[in-house]
């Protein structure tokens, strides 16, 4: 009999977010499955280990995604780990795979999931808090109000018309483009806030768009809010 995949959602950094059913689902899990080469290595285990040290002990099973767009080298890499975790599967074992924030985000897990199940394998998603509600928390305001709307925008592509879109504008993933996403966010004249690793170490808060660092690491979430009349 075949096991199953759950992509588990860990949160956004801090392992008292991980939710009841997320720890759950790992400690039932015979396999945990990360996002990188090494597992210690990933940003996943060293959040999870903290509030689930049992997983030292479990089979691991590591999975390393290329961050090109070229669309060849992320079918290649996004086939080899679905192959790697079908393996588990066919073993009829339980496979835990951590994924930062919530699965259905902008997560690199989805391409797994899906083409799991085309190869006909179960798979379920278990939601974590994502990245974007964790940093309003944090910073200790609401994220929308009243008819407010939310749009949430990858900020490695061109924004320029997104940033003109009305209501909050969350902007996750600007990666090497952070330099130029500083520059949009200056001349568009909103109220902005970044947080870097938020509930993570090395947690950073900047206040305005002048402020955000150039080389700020991947981990960085921007808030974008019309300035109020």
């Amino acid at each position: 009999m075949a096991g199953i995949l759950y992509g588990v959602g860990i949160g956004p950094g801090d392992p008292e977010l991980l939710t009841l059913k997320a720890a759950r689902i790992i400690r039932e899990a015979d396999v945990i499955a990360y996002p990188g080469k090494v597992k210690e290595d990933t940003v996943a285990y060293q959040i999870t280990v903290q509030a689930i040290p049992e997983i030292k002990e479990k089979e691991s099973l590591c999975i390393w995604f290329s961050m090109t767009k070229d669309p060849k080298l992320l079918q290649k890499t996004h086939d080899d780990g679905a192959r790697k975790v079908a393996k588990a599967l066919e073993e009829g074992k339980k496979v835990a795979f951590l994924t930062l924030g919530d699965p259905c985000v902008y997560a690199t897990y989805i391409y797994i999931h899906k083409r799991i199940l085309d190869m006909g394998y179960p798979a379920e998603i278990i939601n974590g808090i994502p990245s974007f509600c964790a940093t309003a928390s944090r910073l200790n305001m609401g994220l929308v109000e009243k008819a407010e709307q939310l749009h949430v925008i990858p900020a490695s592509y061109q924004i320029e018309d997104a940033l003109k879109l009305p209501g909050v504008k969350v902007l996750m993933k600007a990666g090497k483009k952070m330099g130029e996403v500083k520059k949009l966010l200056v001349a568009s004249g909103q109220d902005v806030v970044m947080v870097q690793n938020c509930g993570m170490p090395g947690e950073q808060i900047y206040d305005c768009a002048e402020d955000i660092p150039e080389d700020a690491g991947y981990y960085s979430l921007i808030i974008v809010k019309e300035k109020e009349i």
